[in-house]
């Protein structure tokens, strides 16, 4: 039994994070301080001083645990990455993940390459970005190709130069083949620093050479070559148009501002790289009201920048943020970019001017979304509400877990878990098992078994200190099906000392969801309720989810069961051949001369395939 009072004592005076944690082990909230003893002392001390939210959340509190660091800025830079981990509800949430598309040069390679990617490494490459669309980058990359003939290939060149044929693009012209070793590295890198000076915006000088060029092949009579070279230079016209912007004296920035309504936000960002916007995204934040803005925002920018790949000389802010993580951020930040990182809050200027248009587009932006983001709470997490209300459970419901059992007349019996937080489907918690222990179809026995599997995984996990999704408990069960897969998942968490309501999906006649049986009774749901709608795609989708698991085992057993009992066709040529032929039955109908048509398959293969198929034929 954890002891507050006793923990509390033993609480060192050095900086760290804590971990404030409730009766089913979850953890609601993460914070950080300089000293662990002083600041988890407070929550329990009187609450005159408490603001709503910790006033809420302390009552909660069964226990806590604390991760001691060197210093606050370590604790700054956990505290980030434990609340992006556990995302507790207590916390202030960033709720988008978003990965930014940036253009990559690879200028460290003999032969470099153009590609988008998502990831911003320690490689030496030259990256463009980040941009906000994704679809405008890969137009913008599509149209490098077109106008510089460089290569696309992931070839290792010089090393596998002449190895292999130029590809198409080079007999279409929108390659210069290196890989035939046609060009030298030096004259391709030139293409490679047109197609810079492209991405940088210096259309000027490209220009003026492809007229130089076209005047040339013009003059020598080279008439589909001029044609082309003036078909590249409408191009880098039209681009060049489409790039004019106001210039901004602003380098290499970020603008941030901020509006609030109630406990949700909604955060605008500019994105200024070299003069240039090269973008700009919205982001929505949940907060407890009496949380500031200044707050928020700082929540914001530790949330954001400890999980970007970019990080800009200078953030311009809305407001200041608290002072303290401030200078923490400012600390961390510049140690990240190794260089020195100013946050600014203009009060005039040209800064100012930015932050005010993004401030508008804020406003904007939230008044044409606001009444969706209000319905989609209502689906989500109004929904979950809901149902809470309609069981009667006292205790709030984040994370509900359903499962459900799939077999054929007891063949290759598989179970499902799939998982929704605040009333949206968390894919990546999705688990599949496939049923060890039991023989035929026996859904009570089978339900028995995942659920004990799952639960033990929890706890095996937690005792070794790992996190997953398993580590993280429902706090409401759903069962597709009635008494029988209820009882099964009751008996389990029974023994092992767990209090998790478990409710069972039930369907009508015609299959379709219906209600939900909890405490030996049917509640039944208004059919046009936001919860029964919920209720719906939890029970659609766990199905779904056992049904594609189970049909993938089926192929695969189908696909063992008789090519499997062929000499010299392993899993590779297995695949291969189900690849080419699409059937076993086409396979089958094959000559030895269509076997080898297979790129894996080898003359003595191809014959015992066929030999196989055949074998009463050639017997006679």
């Amino acid at each position: 039994m954890f002891d507050i009072a006793e923990e509390l004592k033993k609480l060192p005076q050095k900086p760290g994070v804590y971990l404030m944690k409730d009766d089913k082990g979850q953890i609601i909230y993460v914070g950080k301080a300089i000293n662990l003893r002083n600041r988890v002392r407070q929550y329990f001390q009187s609450s005159k001083n408490q603001t709503a939210k910790t006033r809420a959340m302390v009552p909660q509190i069964v226990e806590f645990e604390y991760i001691v660091t060197d210093s606050e800025l370590e604790a700054l830079i956990l505290e980030c990455n434990l609340i992006k981990q556990y995302e507790p509800f207590y916390n202030i949430m960033l709720k988008d993940d978003k990965s930014y598309p940036y253009i990559k040069v690879t200028i460290q390679e003999d032969f470099p390459r153009i590609f988008v990617t998502r990831r911003m490494d320690k490689d030496k490459a030259k990256y463009y970005g980040p941009y906000t669309d994704a679809l405008a980058v890969k137009e913008t990359v599509e149209t490098l190709h077109k106008l510089f003939p460089i290569r696309k290939c992931k070839k290792n060149l010089p090393k596998e130069i002449g190895k292999e044929r130029p590809c198409l693009n080079h007999h279409i012209g929108q390659c210069l083949a290196p890989c035939s070793g046609a060009i030298s590295s030096e004259e391709y890198k030139e293409y490679i620093k047109d197609a810079m000076d492209f991405l940088e915006g210096k259309h000027e000088g490209i220009r003026k050479k492809m007229e130089a060029e076209m005047a040339e092949a013009a003059e020598n009579m080279e008439f589909e070559k001029a044609a082309g070279l003036r078909d590249k230079l409408r191009a880098v016209q039209s681009i060049a148009q489409k790039q004019k912007m106001a210039n901004i004296s602003v380098g290499d920035a970020d603008v941030i501002a901020m509006v609030r309504a109630f406990h949700e936000c909604l955060v605008q960002v500019f994105f200024i790289r070299e003069g240039k916007m090269t973008g700009r995204e919205n982001f929505t934040m949940s907060a407890p009201e009496e949380q500031s803005r200044s707050e928020i925002l700082t929540a914001f920018v530790q949330q954001f920048y400890t999980g970007t790949a970019y990080i800009p000389k200078e953030i311009i802010l809305q407001e200041d943020l608290v002072i303290r993580e401030k200078e923490l951020l400012i600390e961390y930040l510049s140690e990240k970019k190794g260089t020195k990182v100013l946050f600014t809050v203009p009060i005039k200027g040209e800064k100012e001017k930015l932050v005010e248009l993004a401030h508008k587009n804020a406003m904007l932006i939230f008044e044409q979304f606001g009444e969706k983001m209000r319905r989609e709470e209502q689906r989500t997490k109004g929904a979950m509400e809901e149902l809470r209300q309609a069981l009667g459970l006292m205790q709030s419901v984040r994370r509900v877990e359903a499962y459900d059992i799939s077999n054929t007349q007891g063949f290759e019996s598989v179970g499902s878990m799939v998982v929704f937080e605040d009333g949206k489907s968390k894919n990546s918690d999705y688990r599949k098992f496939r049923i060890k222990t039991v023989v035929g179809a026996n859904d009570y026995a089978s339900m028995k078994e995942v659920i004990t599997r799952r639960l033990n995984h929890a706890l095996k996990e937690k005792a070794e200190g790992k996190t997953s999704s398993f580590t993280r408990l429902p706090d409401l069960i759903f069962m597709d099906g009635g008494k029988i897969q209820v009882s099964a998942a009751e008996e389990v968490l029974m023994s092992f000392g767990m209090n998790i309501p478990v409710c069972g999906m039930i369907k009508d006649d015609k299959h379709r969801t219906r209600g939900l049986l909890f405490g030996g009774e049917e509640i039944k749901i208004p059919f046009s309720s936001e919860g029964f709608k919920l209720l719906t795609r939890i029970q659609d989708e766990v199905h779904r989810f056992a049904i594609t698991y189970h049909r993938k085992l089926r192929q695969e057993k189908g696909l063992r069961s008789i090519l499997d009992d062929i000499k010299g066709v392993g899993t590779v040529r297995r695949k291969a051949l189900m690849r080419h032929f699409g059937s076993v039955e086409d396979i089958a109908k094959a000559e030895v001369a269509d076997l080898l048509e297979v790129t894996e398959m080898n003359i003595p293969s191809a014959e015992q395939v066929y030999a196989f198929f055949h074998q009463d034929e050639l017997q006679n």
